[in-house]
């Protein structure tokens, strides 16, 4: 069966089977096309003309966005669409810019939300002309590619569907119990000072001796820092407390595993009958690279090609293992590259409208065949991204190389 048959929509969001399969088709670019020449958060004077960084969050299947000083926080519940332009060049006395565009879909985010990211990041393509190159990113597993773009990463609970979670109707602070871990992200090529501070359940069994904990009970803030934990984690905990502190007043405890009075953190995290001096904790965040203790990928280089040359959409097997040159691409084809650590989909220009329009389906189902193999039980967490011919990114001939 080729494989873009069979594919199905599931009643409620899963990662797993990510409800993007119809885009990509010819009637879906123009109508993406037409869509984006009046879609306001495409038409603000900036996207496509000037170079930075833009976030919008999928509100009720629109648009909103995201406050610049809140860029690099997520919500758990949300979807968001990340634009990062970046000057490549000029072109007749103005700057020529790259992009790339990031949907990222949150661990708890619906099926509309996710739904609609996907198709905004196609539509917002179509307004660049299609020259942008496409990430999807997960939350559990995100790129070093996208990380490297903030200084720091915020993921709490809730999103908008939740309100928050911040005050009642009447205005009056919840009684909340909320802990925060802080860490360096784990993955490669990143920026060096890149951290995470990731909302986990209020649990001992949270705490990791690696790494710092902030716990917030409303009336107290404790920062509980990991006998392992680095200088910069605890650097960043202090930063973090301070802008807590900037909206209520409220007394400040930090202790250091290694002291005894660490213990009351453990207690108030409903530990108090648990006799352990090692905490031990999977980090909610991991890099996408998943390398064996040998420094190899989780699964070997494989190469395919998608191709109507027969009269028929056929998708197959080119090469496995390495190395993989560009000179193994051929412009009347789509390819797609499965690093073991991320999947890319090469676009050639001279490639047939059914091909370029089922790079997509292709690329989830190979996904889905992954994923029924017991050896590579998280592929659904792998970041996809699609690269057209001419307009790859270094990132991508790094992936053929390496």
């Amino acid at each position: 069966m080729p494989p873009h048959e069979g594919l199905s929509h599931l009643k409620e969001y899963d990662i797993k089977d990510s409800n993007v399969e119809l885009i990509g088709t010819e009637i879906d670019h123009r109508v993406k096309y037409k869509s984006a020449a009046t879609e306001p958060a495409w038409n603000n004077g900036k996207v496509g003309q000037i170079a930075g960084l833009y976030v919008w969050r999928i509100e009720d299947f629109e648009l909103v966005a995201w406050p610049k000083e809140r860029v690099g926080e997520f919500y758990d519940g949300d979807s968001y669409i990340v634009l990062h332009s970046y000057k490549i060049g000029e072109k007749n006395g103005e700057d020529k810019l790259g992009h790339d565009i990031f949907f990222w879909l949150g661990s708890k985010t619906s099926q509309d939300e996710a739904g609609t990211a996907a198709y905004k990041t196609v539509e917002l393509d179509e307004f660049l002309r299609g020259v942008a190159i496409q990430h999807r990113e997960t939350q559990q597993a995100p790129s070093d590619e996208f990380i490297a773009l903030f200084p720091r990463v915020k993921i709490l609970s809730g999103g908008v569907r939740s309100g928050f979670r911040h005050v009642d109707p009447e205005g009056k602070p919840k009684e909340i119990t909320t802990l925060l871990r802080i860490f360096k992200f784990p993955g490669a090529g990143r920026r060096a000072d890149t951290l995470v501070v990731h909302e986990v359940e209020p649990t001992w069994q949270s705490l990791d001796d690696d790494d710092v904990f902030i716990l917030d009970k409303g009336e107290k803030i404790w920062v509980w820092q990991g006998k392992k934990c680095s200088p910069i984690e605890k650097a960043k905990a202090a930063q973090v407390v301070h802008d807590l502190t900037l909206a209520k007043h409220v007394d400040v405890e930090v202790l250091s595993q290694t002291e005894s009075r660490s213990r009351l953190v453990v207690d108030l995290l409903g530990g108090k009958n648990i006799n352990q001096d090692r905490f031990q904790a999977p980090r909610p965040v991991s890099s996408s690279r998943k390398p064996d203790g040998n420094g190899a990928s989780p699964r070997p280089h494989r190469l395919f090609r998608l191709s109507d040359a027969t009269g028929k959409l056929s998708f197959n097997l080119v090469k496995e293992g390495r190395p993989i040159h560009k000179a193994d691409l051929d412009g009347n084809d789509v390819f797609l590259l499965d690093t073991g650590s991320a999947i890319w989909v090469w676009q050639g220009l001279g490639a047939s409208k059914a091909e370029r329009g089922m790079w997509m389906n292709v690329a989830q189902m190979y996904v889905r065949q992954l994923q029924q193999r017991s050896e590579s039980a998280d592929a659904h967490l792998t970041p996809l991204a699609a690269v057209v011919e001419g307009n790859e990114s270094s990132a991508f001939f790094k992936a053929l190389e390496v």
